[in-house]
């Protein structure tokens, strides 16, 4: 490894190990169980879907973390922590907007328990994050040229899905009730703020995978956003039912899905085919 590249601190891998921990146990309580989050989870998530929906986001990030974690050079590991803080900031505040929502007067151990963990960690992570974050970028070295650049038109699209995901996402945190209405299935202001965190999240990775524009150091993320489609695919097929299909954001949101899982495949196959060039030369 050439000495004057920045290196990930072990800080920063730390908390992508711990973070990929406790998003993997989010994600099959949500995902898994969809339909007892009354009993396994933090709040009571109805219908189903929406706690499916937001189980593969956080499936999809266990991917991104635990293998961002592994990598050590931090252009191929930065990739995952704006977007992983930008996400644990926002789920936080709406996490605290909606306190009374949540099972901390549960009589059940386990519920009780897991909503209070549920706090500490939307408190402790993006504190933690953001100060070893701002130490990393105080660590001396450089990249590493950019030797595998994405063709125009895969930048082009990321930037567009990356666009429409944090524009839903904004308005979905900010006007919920306006919203609600148009969203393919029963939201609560709770959940379409929720989803919204996770729309801002998630599409300012797609917008950080455009400017990173390397396939080399993209390798965790394209594989979190192929999982992130492909759960979110099957989610569709699992409550075909609970999808409004009278309205249009019903097409628009399954064609959206299809072609994030698309751009995932593809993305993946490509930066696997890079990364598996780098290490035989």
């Amino acid at each position: 490894m050439n000495s004057d590249l920045k290196k990930t601190t072990l800080g920063i891998r730390i908390i992508l190990y711990i973070a990929s921990i406790l998003v993997l146990s989010v994600g099959i309580s949500l995902y898994f169980l969809s339909a007892k989050t009354d009993l396994y989870f933090s709040w009571t998530i109805n219908p189903p879907l929406t706690a499916a929906f937001l189980g593969a986001g956080y499936l999809a990030s266990f991917l991104l973390e635990f293998l961002s974690a592994r990598e050590r050079i931090w252009a191929r590991a930065r990739p995952a922590v704006p977007g992983v803080w930008v996400f644990t900031f926002l789920t936080l505040i709406v996490t605290l907007l909606h306190l009374e929502k949540f099972h901390f007067g549960s009589s059940v151990l386990i519920t009780w328990l897991g909503t209070w963990v549920w706090l500490l960690i939307y408190i402790g992570v993006p504190i933690a994050l953001g100060i070893l974050w701002f130490l990393q970028t105080r660590q001396p070295g450089i990249d590493p040229a950019r030797i595998a650049p994405l063709p125009t038109w895969m930048r082009a699209i990321l930037i567009a899905q990356g666009t429409i995901m944090l524009t839903v996402g904004v308005i979905m945190l900010l006007m919920p009730s306006t919203m609600i209405p148009l969203w393919p299935w029963q939201l609560s202001p709770l959940t379409c703020q929720a989803i919204g965190a996770w729309g801002v999240g998630i599409g300012f990775i797609a917008l950080q995978e455009s400017w990173e524009n390397d396939w080399a150091r993209l390798f965790p993320m394209m594989l979190s956003y192929a999982v992130y489609g492909a759960l979110q695919a099957i989610n569709l097929l699992r409550y075909p039912t609970t999808l409004n299909g009278s309205q249009l954001s019903a097409g628009l949101y399954t064609l959206f899905v299809v072609t994030v899982l698309l751009a995932g495949v593809y993305g993946t196959w490509t930066a696997w085919q890079i990364k598996n060039r780098d290490v035989s030369s």
